[in-house]
Parts: structure tokens; C-alpha cells; sequence
């Protein structure tokens, strides 16, 4: 043990828990192992490096990277990080190990994590959120087992045929290993069918919904007559929101709607190869005894001073695992700072600034393409910064194309469309540079 002075435990706290187990050596907890499977030779491990060794080792893995302008969205965004957020993320106060037991010494922590709750409130016009969870698709699935304890004795939950891909493939996961039955509703003209979602109700036993704000053809969806169908049979209504949009479109709370969740990534989180992202929840507060995780709250102390402490948390998720609505109890919350820090830096404003400018390029966009000729029209409906079109070539020879010129764009869908998008970082001059490279096709 000398050297390592960070260890928890000295060699007589050791000897102590070893004979109270009744048992020599560390090695003997080893020895029901058979000993084919123990490693008994030297461990093949690289010579220590220099600081500079191993920054220009890393330096060269990353060079193997291509960099592409991302024109492609399908529930992760390349919007603009301001510079200053990892500065202001990385101050002590705020990063802290694991999550906020003894609020006396977390309040950094808990501080942000209220005024998180509070911004995505105001996003979704929801009563109250909670302390973030892993991702947008958990979240989602987080919801589907919500809505069953929510509601009594109702056995469904429908989804939209309009979500993205892989949230439903998550939703789906979770469901099938927690008994959970599962309907769908169907698509028409690129939006979820509000006459399906009624003929699936007449059996009685639907306990939810799920549906995308902004679905997987980038399409705006409406809502009008979903809140009020799905109350009348005691169901509850869950929203899957890109919660950057949430600042111009209408809101789950304006839908009434319950719940909303989603993922946090479009609010400043950079793409990252695909994470580390998060999820969020809200729902009304109706609901909120039921909402896995944790709420922080605000109170004053014995001085009369304002603090924040751990307002809610259901205990059964912690000491009665099998009673549990969730086993989401603790709460790594990086990245719910960096949405925090994203949100006040942007304001109202600044949110709506990124949204036009993402509907004005996406807009532009999908006009320059359809005048290439390489593309026809699929849907009529509304949309913001994401759309699908039908290719008139070959889809892999213009991804290669675009590729071959810097552009990473042209999704390809289940359905044989192509999906592009646009956010405020993509200017008219790489917007024009990619119709020219279409064009070559």
C-alpha cells in the first residue's frame, strides 16, 4: 500500500475485514475461480510517455478524423457552442464527482441543477422537471413505463410510426424486458394519423402516447384533437421535443399535454461522435410523484439565506428495487450544466436567432435542391431545420459525392428518401458549395 496515498483503506483496515470474513489473503476471495481463468503472466502495458508524448499521441489519432460540414440532423444537431461554456463548466463549484447527497457542500451543484429544471419548465411549458436523465431515447423509454403508473389498469402504450428510429428501437428494448405492451399509430402524409390514434383508443386499455414535437421527416407536427382524445380515456399524452425548437414552436404545455421529454444535445452539446448526451424529462405536476429521478428545490436556511436542497427523490428506487417505477437514482449531471450554461448565455432571443437561421437555410436549401432536378418533393407539410426528399440517383453514389467534398449529408431512410439539415452554423456559401457538388451527380 505505500505509495498510493489516495486509498481508502490502510493494510490493517484490510487484515481487520479479512479476518472478520474468516479468510487470509485478497487472494483467497478468488478462490472459487479455477485457475484456467486467472491471469498469471505480465501485462502487456505501453512504456510510460511525457506529457508532450502523449498530447502528440493523441493529436495523431485524431488527425485520422475526417472533418465534414454536417448537414444531417436525425435527433442530433450541429448547433454553435459558445466558447466560454467549458470554461465556465469546469469551475469547481459547479463540477463535482457524483451526485448531491449532502446538500451543506453541493450547493454549487444543486444550484445549477434548479435553475436547469427551471429553463426546461419554460421550454416546455411543463410544471416541473426533473435532474436530467441519460439521454433523449431513455427518457422516452423512461416515459412509456411512467404512463403505466400513471393510469390503472391500462396495458398500452402507442407510439408514433412519425419518431425517430431509434428512439422507438430503445422504447422497444425497455419495453420487452419490462412486459410492456406496445401499439403504434400510424403515418399519414408524413404525419402522425389523429384517426388511427382514435381507432387504437376503442379498446380502453391505452395508457399513453408517445409522438414527436418535430418528427423523423423534419416535419412540424399537429396536434389538434390528440389531448383531447387521448384524456377522455384517462390516457396520458408524452411529447418527444428537440427542445432548441421549443423556443418558436408550440409547446407540450400548450398541446396539454403531461410529459415531455427529449434530448438535451441541440442546446449547445457538441456532436462528439454521438455523446455524451442528456436526456429530459418534465411533466405536470399531477405526475410528479411518479417521475423517476431527482427534483431539486429552493428554501432558505436557519439565516434566512437562499439555498437549494433535494426536494424529491422516491426512495423505493434506492431499497425496493422490485416496486421501483425507475432504478434511475443518481444523477452525473455534466452535461445538464452545459445545457444550463448554453440556455442563460442564449436567452429568448439568441434561442430564436438559431431557429430562424436554421429555417431560413433549411428553407433555402431544399429549394436549391429541387431546382437540381436530382430530387423530387415528398412531403407538403411545415418544417424547421430538417426535411426528406425522394432522389432521382443514386443514393450511395451522391453521399460518396458529397463526402468527396467535405459535406457530410444525404441520410438515407428506412423509406429509400434522403434527409438534410440545417442549422446556424452552415453559411450560403457551403449551402451553395453542396448544390454544386449535387449537381455533378
Amino acid at each position: 500500500m505505500a505509495g498510493f496515498s489516495y486509498f481508502p483503506h490502510t493494510e490493517e483496515d484490510l487484515r481487520v475485514m479479512l479476518d472478520k470474513i474468516g479468510v487470509a489473503s485478497l487472494d483467497d476471495l478468488y478462490s472459487d475461480v479455477p485457475a484456467s481463468f486467472l491471469f498469471r503472466g505480465e501485462y502487456d502495458l505501453p512504456d510510460a510517455m511525457s506529457e508532450q508524448q502523449v498530447r502528440d499521441f493523441f493529436e495523431s489519432l485524431a488527425a485520422k478524423n475526417t472533418r465534414l460540414k454536417v448537414f444531417v440532423g436525425a435527433g442530433a444537431y450541429d448547433h454553435y457552442t459558445p466558447s466560454v461554456i467549458p470554461y465556465i463548466t469546469s469551475r469547481s463549484e459547479f463540477l463535482t464527482a457524483y451526485t448531491p447527497y449532502q446538500a451543506e457542500i453541493s450547493q454549487g451543484t444543486l444550484r445549477y441543477i434548479f435553475e436547469y429544471q427551471s429553463m426546461i419548465c419554460a421550454l416546455t411549458g411543463m410544471d416541473v422537471s426533473n435532474a436530467s436523465l441519460y439521454d433523449g431515447p431513455t427518457a422516452a423509454a423512461e416515459a412509456m413505463k411512467m404512463a403505466l403508473a400513471c393510469t390503472k389498469k391500462k396495458t398500452r402504450v402507442l407510439l408514433s410510426r412519425t419518431l425517430l428510429p431509434h428512439v422507438i428501437r430503445v422504447v422497444e428494448t425497455y419495453a420487452r424486458f419490462h412486459g410492456v405492451e406496445l401499439g403504434y399509430i400510424d403515418a399519414k402524409d408524413g404525419q402522425t394519423s389523429l384517426e388511427s390514434l382514435q381507432a387504437s383508443l376503442a379498446a380502453d386499455n391505452v395508457a399513453g402516447i408517445i409522438v414527436p414535437a418535430l418528427n423523423r421527416y423534419g416535419i412540424i407536427e399537429d396536434f389538434t384533437g390528440f389531448a383531447e382524445a387521448v384524456h377522455a380515456r384517462k390516457g396520458v399524452v408524452i411529447e418527444y421535443c428537440d427542445p432548441s425548437a421549443l423556443a418558436v414552436v408550440k409547446t407540450p404545455g400548450e398541446w396539454d399535454f403531461d410529459i415531455a421529454v427529449g434530448d438535451g444535445q441541440p442546446l449547445g452539446i457538441p456532436l462528439s461522435f454521438g455523446g455524451p448526451y442528456v436526456g429530459f424529462m418534465a411533466c405536470r405536476k399531477d405526475y410528479v410523484r411518479k417521475m423517476p429521478g431527482r427534483i431539486v428545490g429552493q428554501t432558505t436556511d436557519a439565516d434566512g439565506k437562499r439555498c437549494y436542497v433535494l426536494t424529491l427523490q422516491a426512495r423505493e428506487q434506492h431499497i425496493r428495487r422490485e416496486k421501483a417505477t425507475s432504478n434511475i437514482c443518481s444523477n452525473e449531471s455534466l452535461m445538464a450544466l452545459y445545457v444550463t450554461v448554453y440556455l442563460s448565455l442564449m436567452g429568448p432571443s439568441g434561442m430564436k436567432k438559431v431557429n430562424c437561421l436554421s429555417y431560413a437555410g433549411a428553407h433555402y436549401l431544399h429549394d436549391e435542391l429541387l431546382k437540381t432536378g436530382r430530387f423530387e418533393e415528398v412531403f407538403t407539410k411545415p418544417f424547421l431545420k430538417e426535411f426528406v426528399l425522394n432522389p432521382r440517383v443514386d443514393i450511395k453514389t451522391l453521399q460518396q459525392k458529397l463526402q468527396d467534398g467535405g459535406f457530410f449529408a444525404a441520410l438515407a431512410t428506412e423509406e429509400g428518401y434522403v434527409s438534410f439539415c440545417v442549422t446556424e452554423k452552415r453559411s450560403k456559401e457551403e449551402i451553395d458549395a453542396l448544390v454544386a457538388l449535387v449537381k455533378e451527380v
